[in-house]
């Protein structure tokens, strides 16, 4: 039988073994989150429908604004060059457009912006075409700010974050390929572009590619190629957490300054614009939906609602996802009713960031199926 000063020797061993037991296991959960952080792209599935999404929303607005490309960003636009340098000489906003006059530059960065848009919604070359993505998309949009109906924003946001993303790891050509080789004649083609004017913050991506391909091409099996790509995975998962944060504070801001307005609170915002003649590509649908005055008072409010409410719905997965849905198809009515197809789809593309895994792999295994049963009704 032991003596108590026995019992408490036992127990003054057992504490520390108990206490050393759980440092252990918090040093490994804090090595496997390092190790996941350092060595796995996180949501790869979801950043490839975020890169289809913009890179396609960019491209269908640029198609069909073709006709009106020049009143919109070239020479016959009523945002003259001079405006334009004088508000760029104030925001130091990044354009390619102002360092050539005459219309050949402008065609030329506009058709390029058309290219580099359907070669990163396919995922071909995705650094590269990713890189003119972003330059083309700035050099548009900050020509004239005054276009556009918000989508444009988000667009313009996502272009910086998504060219830091490892976005073409499923979904796109490369992958099927099983490389990006990086297209050195698309680089190329950037360093032409970037060199015809004065130095700016792009050139960091051109020589950061320039350091990648060395090291692919006489150290791919080095010790530099394992710490790039280290570096290139922690910088895809910083940025999809910017992502993340970036679509929360859309929704949050836009929620909150909701609530603040007098048409909000007595459920008649939506009225107005489904009575102007911009906002109705569908007359009749557009007054079938503001006669009735329950429908007004349940969209306006659940616009509300739902913005306010999701940021709180992220820490409860089935909760987030029922609100993604009816967000999304929000954003659907948005583009029928109010005729902002590329503002919504730029919206949806956002949204997809909080898209389940679950869901987009039953979505895979839908389409390879399609594609097997398709492929073997043709061959019989």
């Amino acid at each position: 039988m032991s003596t108590p000063q026995q019992t408490d020797r036992q127990l003054l061993d057992i504490i520390p073994r108990q206490s050393d037991r759980r440092a252990g296991r918090g040093r490994g959960r804090l090595r496997g989150a390092f190790e996941t952080f350092t060595g796995r792209p996180l949501a790869p599935y979801q950043v490839a429908v975020a890169r289809i999404g913009f890179g396609l929303a960019w491209a269908a607005y640029l198609v069909r604004e073709w006709p009106n490309r020049r009143v919109l960003y070239g020479d016959r636009s009523p945002w003259s060059a001079e405006l334009a340098d004088r508000l760029l000489a104030e925001n130091h906003a990044f354009t390619v457009l102002p360092w050539f006059q005459g219309r050949f530059w402008f065609e030329l960065v506009y058709h390029l912006a058309i290219l580099a848009a359907v070669l990163f919604t396919l995922g071909w070359r995705t650094r590269a075409s990713g890189a003119v993505f972003l330059v083309t998309v700035l050099s548009l949009q900050n020509r004239n700010v005054f276009v556009g109906d918000g989508g444009d924003n988000v667009v313009h946001l996502m272009a910086v974050y998504l060219a830091l993303t490892r976005c073409a790891r499923v979904w796109s050509l490369d992958a099927r390929r099983g490389r990006d080789s990086g297209a050195v004649w698309l680089w190329l083609l950037l360093g032409a572009l970037l060199a015809a004017g004065p130095p700016s913050w792009p050139w960091l991506l051109w020589l950061v590619a320039a350091l990648w391909w060395s090291v692919n091409r006489w150290r791919p099996d080095g010790e530099a190629r394992a710490v790039l790509d280290a570096l290139a995975t922690m910088l895809h998962n910083c940025a999809m957490l910017v992502i993340a944060v970036q679509v929360v504070l859309i929704y949050a801001t836009a929620g909150w300054y909701k609530v603040q307005g007098s048409r909000w609170q007595d459920g008649t915002a939506l009225h107005y614009p489904l009575h102007l003649d911009y906002f109705t590509p569908w007359p009749w649908l557009s007054g079938l939906v503001g006669s009735s005055l329950l429908l007004v008072f349940l969209f306006s409010y659940g616009t509300v609602i739902l913005q306010v409410a999701f940021p709180f719905t992220l820490f409860n997965r089935r909760l987030k996802n029922v609100l993604l849905a009816l967000m999304i198809g929000e954003h659907l009515a948005i583009a029928v009713l109010l005729g902002l197809p590329f503002f919504s789809l730029a919206m949806i593309a956002a949204d997809a960031v909080f898209l389940p895994t679950a869901a987009l792999l039953w979505i895979e295994r839908r389409v390879r199926g399609s594609r097997r049963s398709s492929i073997g009704d043709r061959s019989v």
